[in-house]
């Protein structure tokens, strides 16, 4: 599950999250683990676009966080990815930024693991650095999938001898 921010122009005119160039990076992001974009569920704090696209404010968070828990209880995610400030503040109480809360792997709710990253609205921005540390933090997303993956059990060799497997 990916938490963004709020919809932007287009995704409110679509009903849709990440569908402009921010969503294009984050397919690729998804893509790079081997993630569809359909095998993700993608949410925001915000259920509509503020005013000029500006910040959130205080009272809209709170109006809208209760569908955000819902949201979370009900999909029941493996990994949590919040994608810049104002998902990781929210679910993550603390006043440290995206750029030092990045890269971490938190153990979170409902046993879910959380990972903040940037938004990528930020990496398109240009400064490249932070496309590659959303690479590292999208490898870490994969590293904790496959650590909550069972492993294959092992054949047993009594039965394999036995033909029984």
């Amino acid at each position: 599950m990916l938490v963004g921010e709020a919809p932007g122009r287009n995704e409110d005119l679509q009903g849709e999250p990440f569908v402009g160039a921010a969503g294009q990076l984050l397919d690729e992001l998804l893509g790079s683990i081997g993630i569809a974009r359909d095998e993700a569920y993608i949410a925001n704090v915000l259920k509509c676009r503020p005013p000029g696209n500006r910040d959130p404010k205080e009272d809209e968070i709170d109006s809208c966080k209760g569908y955000l828990r819902e949201q979370i209880r009900m999909i029941q995610p493996e990994v949590v990815v919040t994608l810049g400030n104002f998902a990781t503040k929210l679910l993550v109480p603390t006043e440290m930024g995206i750029t030092r809360m990045r890269g971490q792997r938190i153990e979170w709710w409902l046993g879910a693991t959380l990972i903040p990253t940037f938004h990528p609205a930020a990496a398109l921005r240009g400064r490249p650095q932070v496309r590659t540390d959303m690479e590292e933090d999208f490898a870490l997303v994969a590293q904790a999938l496959n650590d909550r993956r069972p492993a294959p059990e092992a054949p047993d060799p009594v039965q394999s001898s036995l033909g029984l497997s």
